[in-house]
């Protein structure tokens, strides 16, 4: 835990550097588009939390502008849940990798504080192993996916944090993470 705790303190000085440096005033362009790159980490939560302490990933978000204030996303990447070894023994859990494919809206209430919305769905790359469980019962699932976010963005940076909730099949876990992208217009 000690580790993915410096990670986030890293990562929010990271934040605070680029957002002190950066301070040009977020417009959202009607009827134009705009593509953003991101980084992530974060926490898991739920039945995640019992085989990860740390998940990172990587995704690719398009924006299109409806008004000055709110904007359509559609985003995708990977994610990946890493292992955690097992209580009072030498082995890992299996990391646990997931492709998200959600689509959602962003509400600036201010020229750079939005509220986002996303749902989608979170297809399992890697089976995820919960405790007792066996590799040849365990599969391979498509989960809902729902996630409320807020965030700060700037012409060229964005910088959210969510909770993403994955959801079905009776195995519902979580995920609580910040994302650093780099955006531009088309």
């Amino acid at each position: 835990m000690k580790r993915s705790t410096k990670f986030i303190a890293a990562a929010c000085t990271a934040v605070a550097i680029f957002l002190g440096s950066n301070v040009k005033a977020q417009t959202i362009t009607p009827d134009k588009f705009r593509f953003g790159i991101g980084v992530e980490a974060g926490a898991p939560t739920g039945a995640a939390h019992d085989i990860s302490n740390v998940e990172l990933g990587g995704t690719a978000r398009l924006q299109y502008g409806l008004s000055n204030n709110f904007a359509l996303t559609l985003t995708s990447g990977y994610y990946n849940f890493f292992g955690k070894s097992e209580p009072l023994t030498d082995t890992k859990y299996q990391s646990l990798g997931m492709v998200p494919i959600k689509a959602g809206l962003k509400a600036f209430f201010t020229s750079n504080l939005y509220l986002g919305a996303e749902v989608g769905a979170g297809i399992e790359t890697k089976t995820f192993l919960p405790q007792g469980v066996s590799q040849t019962v365990a599969e391979k699932d498509t989960k809902l996916i729902l996630s409320p976010a807020v965030g700060y963005a700037t012409k060229h940076w964005d910088v959210g944090v969510r909770y993403e909730n994955f959801s079905g099949q009776s195995n519902n876990y979580g995920v609580v993470a910040l994302r650093l992208a780099y955006g531009f217009g088309l």
